[in-house]
């Protein structure tokens, strides 16, 4: 997905940010966030432009503590005032942006690209937008949603199959993920011996 978005949008880089812990997730079934950071870093190596980040890491080694969209969106905001900022994201989980934190003002924070595989619809993205939020440009086009501070992109051109709940349940059964993410990533998952 984020070569497809990198070739696209032609982005000078693009941060991976493991979060520290998902609010929908409770900290028992949560993998440690220096092995989930290692693994981004992993798939990062062979990627110009791709940056594993640390925007959500636990303080020195604390306990993982929620980090909200909003609140990581805005950082980066902060961190990099003259940057164009697109928020990268499949397209089920923008579907569910309704139940984030402040997802009204996330919304006007930076632009979308909202990847999907071929034949979604961006009228089903129109959906989960307030009203309100909607600006004046072309109602017609089926990539693109202007809003009254923001865009939203449909990227419909990702063919992976790949989901990360998949990778986990093979592994829990023992199953081969070979092919499924990155040889280096696979080797440390291997290594690590981890969702077993």
């Amino acid at each position: 997905m984020a070569q497809a978005v990198q070739r696209r949008f032609h982005l000078d880089a693009i941060h991976f940010v493991p979060s520290s812990r998902p609010p929908h997730k409770s900290l028992s079934e949560l993998t440690p966030f220096d092995h989930r950071y290692a693994m981004v870093a992993l798939a990062c190596a062979d990627h110009s432009g791709f940056l594993p980040s640390l925007a959500e890491a636990p303080a020195d080694g604390a306990t993982p503590h929620f980090f909200y969209t909003v609140d990581t969106v805005r950082r980066f905001r902060r961190e990099h005032p003259d940057d164009h900022i697109y928020f990268i994201v499949g397209a089920d989980q923008f579907l569910e942006i309704p139940t984030w934190k402040n997802y009204e003002s996330l919304l006007d924070l930076s632009d979308f690209i909202i990847a999907s595989r071929p034949g979604f619809r961006i009228d089903a993205l129109r959906l989960v937008v307030p009203p309100e939020k909607l600006g004046h440009g072309p109602k017609n086009d089926p990539h693109k949603i202007v809003l009254r501070k923001s865009v939203i992109h449909l990227l419909t051109t990702v063919s992976s199959h790949v989901s990360s709940t998949e990778v986990r349940e093979r592994l829990e059964q023992h199953k081969s993920i070979h092919g499924l993410v990155p040889a280096r990533v696979e080797e440390y998952i291997l290594g690590q011996a981890l969702y077993r």
